[in-house]
């Protein structure tokens, strides 16, 4: 039997810190060929949120989880991200999910087309892709300025420029009287 050297134990101890940095630890990490990123297959683990991935991720597998929602900016780093796969997880479709949503979006169509809300009732069994940000729970009421209050606001800061120049003019008119009367 052989006993390892410093140099072959700093050398696993290495790989292993690099491996543990590139792979989340209930995932299975495959390299995808040299300088070509990993494969990072999540699924089928239990995840409750997206684990932390490395930048040099190529292909993402999350499907077949516990996942509700995604936090906003997960996906954000992941700019070499080639294929991702986030379906038959028990999404709940409010407007939290509204990152998921939009990243989804531009990042493939087919990505999102198997994302399935499971929670509230009223989504319960709809795509994703198919529900507006008007039909997602609490999106509305996060947003209850209507046309009309910025027409009124509108109108109501535009009196009140024009009010301040007026009343501006009228003294720089009165301030040049004395000028012209002084000369």
């Amino acid at each position: 039997m052989k006993i390892p050297t410093a140099a072959g134990f700093v050398t696993l101890m290495l790989f292993c810190l690099v491996h543990a940095e590139i792979c989340p630890l209930s995932c299975i990490c495959k390299p995808l060929g040299e300088m070509k990123g990993w494969l990072v297959d999540c699924s089928s683990k239990g995840l409750k949120e997206v684990p932390a991935l490395s930048v040099s991720t190529r292909k993402l597998y999350l499907q077949n989880n516990s996942m509700t929602t995604v936090r906003a900016g997960a996906f954000d780093n992941l700019r070499n991200l080639e294929e991702v796969n986030v379906s038959d997880n028990p999404w709940n479709c409010d407007c939290d999910i509204l990152y998921l949503k939009l990243w989804l979006e531009d990042f493939s169509e087919s990505s999102i087309a198997n994302v399935i809300c499971a929670t509230p009732a009223s989504n319960e069994r709809k795509p994703l892709s198919q529900l507006s940000g008007n039909e997602l729970d609490s999106c509305r009421k996060s947003l209850p300025i209507k046309c009309l209050d910025f027409f009124w606001r509108d109108l109501a800061l535009i009196t009140f420029a024009v009010l301040v120049l007026i009343l501006t003019l009228c003294a720089l008119r009165k301030h040049l009287r004395k000028i012209v009367l002084c000369v």
